[in-house]
């Protein structure tokens, strides 16, 4: 075991299933949990309980990475070409406060470059960004079927016309930010 110092980002971009199998993909990290952020309700929500959209919670996944081989910067670009952050509540088909767009800042830091790389990105968009950018309460971890849901369920429907066109369009935008060998 390394003792390489991780730092974490928390990202919502619609389902958390494909948010999830992009990053899985990227160079320098080393672990990425689906789960929640955002809600009111108290205690742990259950997927079911995110779904009805009345928890307040986003759909999200936390990325550990290594800072000295991805910043997070280059983390939040490759989020907002990843996903529509110009929809409010909504991608695709998936629609509701759960699949809103969201960077969940963990320090000041961070926040700092979400500002920035949200301004900068937003003239290569023809509508608004409505990406919210929130300090981190709490992060849920998902239940267990949630993890690792596109490795596991690759030709499932929903996997093939939403979750592998989002893979595509990432190997060719970031080829370069690619992990070497395939997982």
């Amino acid at each position: 075991m390394n003792n390489k110092k991780l730092d974490i980002a928390t990202l919502g971009g619609g389902c958390f299933w494909c948010i999830e199998a992009v990053f899985q993909e990227i160079e320098g990290v080393t672990k990425v949990v689906s789960g929640y952020s955002g809600g009111n309700a108290p205690g742990k929500p259950t997927y079911r309980e995110i779904c009805s959209g009345l928890t307040g919670h986003a759909e999200v996944v936390q990325i550990s990475y290594d800072p000295t081989i991805i910043s997070y910067e280059e983390i939040l670009v490759i989020f907002m070409t990843s996903h529509d952050p110009t929809t409010l509540n909504r991608q695709g088909a998936d629609q509701g406060t759960q699949y809103r767009s969201v960077i969940y800042y963990h320090n000041e830091q961070q926040k700092e470059i979400a500002e920035v790389v949200v301004k900068e990105i937003a003239p290569y968009y023809d509508d608004p960004i409505v990406t919210e950018i929130s300090h981190l309460d709490i992060f849920y971890e998902a239940e267990e079927q949630h993890q690792e849901y596109y490795r596991n369920n690759q030709n499932q429907g929903y996997c093939r016309v939403v979750i592998a066109p989002k893979l595509s369009k990432l190997r060719e935008m970031h080829a370069d930010k690619l992990k070497k060998t395939s997982v």
